[in-house]
């Protein structure tokens, strides 16, 4: 007689650790997740900026060499900080025993018209690197519309701040 299977999906991916090292490694990795990404937006920029301050000097009119410093050390600092968020996710997707897919297809770019129904299911939803960059980007949007509206200087009326 043919009996039901009642497994997890996530059957092949093998047990996922509970134990207490395992969570703290997991909170871990969503912490480290979450600081990389947050400096993506935040101390790529503030370091290119510093660098270039430091290589301009004190003269009072910027130069194009510390203009140009300032876009290559934001690439440079964004793209290892890229690399060091899907190393990251990677990490954080095998400590949940999540598989690693050949194919990895973005919820952003499938067809909303059905045409492809095997991509439902628990394989392809979204990871928690993906949930962490989108939430940063939301928070990152609305702390700068928030200082943009409320705390910057306005070149209409010559206030220092808009009360």
């Amino acid at each position: 007689m043919h009996e039901m299977s009642t497994s997890s999906p996530q059957q092949g991916a093998g047990e996922v650790p509970t134990g207490v090292f395992a969570r703290l490694k997991r909170a871990g990795l969503l912490a480290a997740m979450t600081a990389a990404s947050f400096n993506v937006f935040t101390g790529s920029p503030l370091a290119a900026l510093w660098i270039a301050s430091r290589v301009q000097g004190a003269s009072q009119q910027p130069t194009m060499g510390p203009i140009f410093l300032v876009a290559v050390c934001i690439g440079a600092f964004s793209f290892l900080l890229l690399r060091l968020l899907r190393r990251l996710g990677n990490a954080y997707d095998r400590a949940i025993g999540r598989e690693p897919t050949i194919r990895a297809h973005v919820p952003w770019l499938r067809s909303l018209r059905g045409e492809r129904p095997l991509e439902a299911g628990d394989e392809y939803r979204m990871s928690a690197l993906e949930i962490i960059l989108c939430a940063m980007v939301i928070l990152v949007f609305a702390a700068f519309e928030y200082w943009f509206f409320f705390e910057s200087t306005s070149s209409i009326d010559q206030r220092s701040g808009r009360d």
